[in-house]
């Protein structure tokens, strides 16, 4: 069993079930295993084991599968860890990219990191203008935009209240700590928004308190 291994990113030792949490940790170390197996390793029933994994493969985050056994008898159920669960576990993160831009600039001068994010969202903008430009609307490409970039691990929303001029707000940015390093990056990305979507866009910061990340408002002024 176990126990408090902390395997999982330290987030969801809050958020998730401990019976879940077990059982993808167990898998993480072990890989591919039969219920019966697994149950015995995390000290639980059957039963119990085989509901989580059931509830687990149900949401993506296990994958299932039969195995005929070399015996006389039904194919035995195994699982294992679906695509989906790698988002759990720690991987390189903003203080890895840091590092490497520090090294970046050593060898190749103060201004290749912003060489690299002036690349970045060159080829961002190249590759989403595909799917923006076909929108017939600007309201549709701010819409689409909004999708794209949540699905890059933002947390964007389009609003549109009649009130002002149609916005996207941004409550989450993983670039956020680059952000913080290297203050022309925002400006990049501003720019790439503007491309996609075709006309002037404003960006503005509206705090959030002392230690949350700013909420940011890209206001577009409808031509």
């Amino acid at each position: 069993m176990l126990g408090d291994s902390f395997m999982l990113l330290p987030v969801f030792h809050d958020l998730i079930r401990p019976q879940w949490r077990v059982v993808l940790e167990e898998l993480k170390l072990s890989g591919r295993l039969p219920v019966s197996e697994l149950a015995r390793r995390v000290g639980a029933s059957y039963m119990a084991v085989k509901q989580h994994c059931e509830e687990l493969n149900k949401i993506g985050y296990l994958e299932r599968s039969r195995i005929p056994r070399k015996v006389v008898g039904r194919p035995e159920i195994f699982y294992s860890l679906g695509v989906k669960s790698d988002r759990l576990f720690p991987e390189a993160g903003p203080a890895f990219t840091l590092d490497l831009l520090t090294d970046l600039k050593a060898l190749f001068g103060e201004n290749m990191p912003d060489k690299l994010f002036f690349q970045y969202f060159q080829h961002r903008q190249e590759a989403w203008q595909v799917l923006i430009s076909n929108e017939s609307s600007l309201v549709k490409k701010m819409i689409r935009l909004v999708a794209l970039r949540n699905k890059e691990g933002c947390l964007d929303r389009f609003v549109d209240d009649l009130t002002s001029c149609p916005r996207i707000e941004e409550f989450h940015n993983p670039l956020s700590r680059i952000f913080e390093s290297y203050p022309r990056v925002p400006g990049m990305e501003l720019r790439m928004i503007e491309g996609l979507l075709g006309t002037r866009v404003t960006r503005r910061e509206i705090s959030t308190g002392p230690t949350g990340q700013p909420r940011v408002i890209f206001e577009v002024t409808v031509i």
